[in-house]
C-alpha cells in the first residue's frame, strides 16, 4: 500500500485549531484556554504545510525560525529533529508558541492563508513539538564544553535577558542575572496573565538556567543594591535588558481620581494572587475587579490582557474603550475574539474626555471619534466629533495605554549613559554597545515596548556582540579575566 503523501495537505484537510475550553468554562479560572494539540492532530495540521519556495513565515518570524523544516519533521512523526530544529534559533519556542501572535507574525503571512486555505496552525505546533520534547526529557540545560574564565552580567530577567544569559552561558561564560523582582521572569511572570501562559511553564525555564549554571540575583535593583559602575568592575561585559515598566498615563479632568489605576499595577496584583501571594491592595478592593463595572482604556494586547483577567475577577462588566476602529486595533484580533466570547464589550472609536466622581470615579465621560485622513504612517488620524460625549458607569477604570523607560542614567548611578529623546537606551545598531564600553543593550529598553519574541532576538544578537567584544578585549591583552 503506498504510502500517504506528507506536505501539502491544505488541499484535503481544513485548518484546526486545537481544542479551546467553552467561554463560561474559562471565565472562571486563569487555566490556558487551549488544549494541547494531540499526536494525530499536530501530524495533521502540519502536514497542511505547501514548502513554498519562499516561507514567509520564516520570513516574519523575527527570530527566524526554520517553521517548514519543523512542520515537515513533525508531519513525519521526527518529533525530536523537530525540536531540534525548533530549538535552534528561539530559547524559549514553547512559550512563543503560546503568546506570539501568530495572526500578525508567522500565519498571518503564510502562503496557504493568502490562498484562503487557512494558515497552518504554526504557533500551536511550536507548542505541541516543545511541550512532548519536555515530556520526553529531551530539553537538557546548555553547558559549556570549556568554561572560558570570564564573567558577564545580566541586567533584567525578562525574555531578552534570558535569551542572552543561555547563550552567553552555552559560550562557556560565568553568568550573573540581576532582577528586581523576586521570581525570574519578567513580564512572563507578573504582565502575561495565566490564561495565555501558565507560570510554571515560565519557572522550568528558569530551572533549566540555573541548572546550566546561570546564577540569579532576585530581589536585587540597580541603583540600590549596586551601581553600574560597580557591576562593570565585576564583569566583562554587562547587558541591560531591563524592558519598558513606566506607565503611559493620560491628561483629563479627574484622572487623579481613586480607582483609576495602571495596567500593570492590576495584571502584576492579580498574578501574583494567582502565584499564591498575599496582595493587600487586591485583598482591599482597590486592585480587584470583583462585583464592578470596569472600563479599560486602549486597544494593544495589554488591554486585552486586563480586561479579560476582570471578566475572570467576577467584574459585573467589562468594556473596552479604544480610539480607533477594530481594523486599526494594535493589539491581536484573536485575543479580540477571545475577549468578545468571553463577555467584553468594546466600543470603537471612542475616547475618555473626563472621568467623574467624587474620591473615586463613578464615570468615564466619552466622545466619539471620527477617523480621518491617514497620517505619515499611513493609519488614519482621530478626530472628536464635538456634540458626541456620552457617559459609561465604572467603578475601576485600567489605563493600557503602553510603556515608556525609567530615567536610567539616574537609576544607574552612570550619567553617560545615553538615553534618546524617548529615554530609551542608544546603542550602536552594529554593536548594541552603548555609548558606555562594556555596557550592551536589547530589548525593549533599546526598541521601546515590542513582543516578547523581538526581544529574544535582540537578547541573542547582544550575546553574539558582547562575545566579539569579550574576544577582542583578550586578545589585544587589555583583559586578562573578569571572572569574580
Amino acid at each position: 500500500m503506498a504510502q500517504k503523501q506528507k506536505m501539502l495537505g491544505f488541499v484535503h484537510t481544513t485548518q484546526r485549531m486545537p481544542d479551546k475550553r467553552t467561554a463560561d468554562e474559562r471565565r472562571r479560572d486563569f487555566r490556558e484556554i487551549y488544549a494541547r494539540f494531540t499526536d494525530e492532530r499536530a501530524t495533521e495540521q502540519a502536514n497542511r504545510c505547501s514548502q513554498c519556495g519562499v516561507p514567509f513565515c520564516q520570513v516574519h518570524c523575527p527570530v527566524q525560525n526554520n517553521i517548514p523544516d519543523w512542520l515537515k519533521l513533525t508531519a513525519e512523526d521526527r518529533l525530536e529533529e523537530a525540536y531540534e530544529v525548533s530549538q535552534a534559533t528561539n530559547n524559549f519556542p514553547e512559550i512563543c508558541g503560546r503568546i506570539c501572535p501568530q495572526d500578525r507574525l508567522c500565519e498571518g503571512n503564510c502562503v496557504i492563508e493568502q490562498s484562503t486555505h487557512g494558515a497552518v496552525t504554526i504557533g500551536s505546533v511550536e507548542r505541541y513539538i516543545t511541550d512532548t520534547a519536555w515530556e520526553k526529557g529531551w530539553v537538557k540545560p546548555r553547558t559549556p564544553v570549556r568554561e572560558l574564565g570570564a564573567s558577564v552580567g545580566v541586567i533584567g530577567a525578562g525574555p531578552g535577558g534570558l535569551a542572552a544569559a543561555e547563550e552567553l552561558r552555552a559560550k562557556g561564560y560565568e553568568v550573573h542575572v540581576y532582577d528586581r523582582y523576586d521570581r525570574v521572569g519578567g513580564l512572563l511572570v507578573y504582565g502575561i496573565p495565566g490564561f495565555k501562559l501558565e507560570k510554571d511553564v515560565v519557572a522550568r525555564r528558569h530551572r533549566l538556567l540555573a541548572d546550566a549554571g546561570v546564577v540569579f540575583h532576585c530581589n536585587f535593583e540597580v541603583g540600590r543594591d549596586a551601581s553600574l559602575a560597580e557591576l562593570r568592575r565585576r564583569h566583562a561585559a554587562v547587558l541591560i535588558a531591563t524592558g519598558v515598566y513606566k506607565a503611559r498615563d493620560m491628561e483629563a479632568p479627574g484622572a487623579d481620581l481613586g480607582n483609576i489605576v495602571p495596567a500593570l499595577s492590576y495584571l502584576t496584583a492579580s498574578n501574583r494572587v494567582d502565584l499564591g501571594d498575599d496582595v493587600p491592595e487586591f485583598t482591599d478592593g482597590s486592585l480587584n475587579a470583583a462585583g464592578k463595572s470596569v472600563v479599560v482604556v486602549g486597544g494593544g494586547d495589554t488591554a486585552m490582557d486586563c480586561v479579560r483577567t476582570a471578566v475572570r475577577q467576577g467584574a459585573t462588566s467589562v468594556k473596552c474603550l479604544y480610539r480607533r476602529d477594530r481594523k486599526n486595533m494594535p493589539g491581536s484580533q484573536r485575543e479580540v475574539a477571545h475577549a468578545e466570547e468571553e463577555g467584553v464589550e468594546f466600543v470603537w472609536q471612542a475616547a475618555p474626555e473626563a472621568f467623574l466622581g467624587q474620591g473615586t470615579v463613578k464615570a468615564v465621560r466619552a466622545v466619539r471619534i471620527h477617523l480621518g485622513v491617514a497620517d505619515a504612517t499611513g493609519r488614519q488620524t482621530p478626530q472628536v466629533m464635538e456634540g458626541s460625549g456620552f457617559e459609561i458607569p465604572a467603578d475601576l477604570v485600567i489605563k493600557a495605554l503602553g510603556f515608556e523607560p525609567e530615567d536610567l542614567p539616574g537609576l544607574f548611578g552612570e550619567p553617560d549613559l545615553k538615553v534618546t529623546r524617548w529615554g530609551t537606551v542608544t546603542t550602536d545598531p552594529r554593536t548594541r554597545m552603548t555609548s558606555v564600553d562594556g555596557v550592551f543593550a536589547a530589548g525593549d529598553i533599546v526598541r521601546g515596548a515590542s513582543l516578547v519574541v523581538w526581544a529574544i532576538r535582540d537578547g541573542r544578537d547582544a550575546a553574539e556582540s558582547m562575545h566579539r567584544y569579550i574576544k577582542a578585549k583578550t586578545a589585544a591583552g587589555i583583559l586578562a579575566v573578569a571572572a569574580e
